[in-house]
């Protein structure tokens, strides 16, 4: 019996199960918040060297993350919109995954300097002026309100986007840290609010890359997309009534919002394997999402290994 198989063409996988990336909307207001990034950016290195204020210093690093992030942000998504060609038969939309690694990378980094030199000025407090700090914390807030607003109206679908988003409203929180700091300073002059302050810039900063580089991570080892588990895709193809056997089933997400999924389903014999394929397909997509597919429909055969829940045998042998 002559086997069905379902193999998407290089044009079907440009567009099926994926989500456009780069729509000209969402790149125009993410070129907007970048102007406006780079524009606040300049004027706090110049007012942070000026009261020598680590605070200052520290937010203005976050906000060159911000603009690396969105000047990231911007070419992944005109990459991602690609047409898939040549070798690339998914064209470039892991590109955005790259982005969102190195935007989670650059915080680590960044971090750990501004960590570094935090500590450095609290055991040894230099003298900072409190005015300058409550000043650019006010005119950050702002900004960071308007930028946060571009953004979010943005394809947040995309994790390049949504690592963006989460670059600059934590600026909206760190601000906010800096102009306590500030407060404190001209009210009673304890010099060390400034490090404590950029301590805590430091921890948002690291909570921040640690998410973007677990869920990058995840996609570039092809782990299964957050909220579908294996397991429980597995056991509802086998259940289906005319699904004899399946293996081979992988599970995985060739970039946000773009799940994928391959298995070899045996029916039995008789069966329309065309038919139950169909039906599959429509399992997966109403029930779990998944819309990118590709089954390999057989015949039963002696010898025929039938579907076992490999996340649950594995549990067993490790407990």
């Amino acid at each position: 019996m002559a086997m069905a198989a379902h193999i998407a063409s290089t044009d079907r996988a440009a567009s099926h199960g994926a989500r456009p990336r780069g729509e000209p909307a969402s790149v125009a207001r993410l070129a907007a918040a970048f102007a406006l990034i780079v524009a606040f950016m300049a004027g706090e290195v110049a007012v942070g060297f000026t009261s020598r204020s680590l605070a200052i210093l520290s937010d203005a690093a976050h906000m060159l993350t911000d603009a690396a992030a969105v000047a990231l942000a911007i070419v992944a998504a005109r990459l991602s919109a690609q047409t898939p060609r040549g070798g690339l038969t998914y064209g470039l939309k892991r590109a955005e995954i790259l982005s969102a690694l190195a935007n989670g990378i650059a915080l680590l980094t960044l971090a750990g300097f501004i960590v570094v030199e935090a500590i450095v000025r609290l055991v040894n407090p230099v003298r900072v002026g409190g005015a300058p700090l409550v000043f650019v914390a006010l005119a950050g807030v702002t900004v960071s309100a308007i930028t946060t607003w571009l953004v979010s109206r943005a394809n947040r679908r995309s994790l390049n986007v949504e690592a963006v988003y989460r670059h600059i409203a934590t600026d909206l929180v760190a601000f906010t840290g800096t102009a306590i700091a500030g407060v404190v300073i001209l009210a009673g002059g304890f010099l060390r609010a400034d490090s404590i302050a950029s301590l805590f810039v430091a921890a948002l900063m690291l909570a921040a890359a640690w998410d973007l580089v677990g869920k990058a991570g995840r996609t570039l080892l092809e782990a299964a997309p957050h909220g579908i588990a294996p397991a429980e895709v597995g056991n509802a193809l086998a259940a289906h009534p005319h699904v004899a056997s399946l293996h081979d089933l992988h599970v995985w997400e060739v970039t946000s919002g773009f799940p994928a999924l391959s298995a070899h389903v045996l029916v039995h014999p008789g069966d329309d394997c065309h038919a139950i394929r169909i039906d599959l397909e429509r399992l997966l997509l109403e029930r779990f999402g998944i819309e990118h597919t590709t089954l390999q429909v057989d015949h039963v055969t002696d010898g025929t290994v039938h579907w076992v829940d490999e996340v649950s045998r594995g549990a067993s042998r490790g407990s």
